[in-house]
């Protein structure tokens, strides 16, 4: 069974920090790119990171560049999501998502969490 879990949301004020862990099961984890979306209350999903199997290519949103970084450990098959300077901007639920394709498009990826929520007060 294909499981991927998100877990560190919380609520934190403007400047703050957050680690977001994903933990994987039920696929090859090292074969596959993983990624990080969010979706804020009546707005479309959209894009934050992703990073290669490899963690040899990585790839931001330009509106989380220099605050957010992702990393994996693919021994414990868990990408992280390290969030600095956090804004009210920020405020959305965050998810995981697995894919071979390495990409920017949520349609490529196969496997998905169920999200975190993350809150930013001002």
């Amino acid at each position: 069974e294909v499981q991927v879990v998100e877990s560190g949301g919380g609520s934190v004020q403007a400047g703050g920090s957050l680690r977001l862990s994903c933990a994987a099961s039920g696929f090859s984890f090292d074969g596959f790119a993983m990624g990080w979306f969010r979706q804020a209350s009546g707005t479309e999903r959209e894009f934050v990171s992703t990073i290669s199997w490899s963690s040899a290519s990585i790839k931001y949103a330009d509106s989380v560049k220099g605050r957010f970084t992702t990393y994996r450990d693919n021994d414990k098959n868990t990408v992280y999501l390290q969030m600095n300077n956090l804004q009210p901007e920020d405020t959305a639920v965050y998810y995981c998502a697995s894919t071979l394709l390495w990409s920017d498009s949520e349609k490529e990826y196969d496997y998905w969490g169920q999200g975190t929520k993350v809150t930013v007060s001002s």
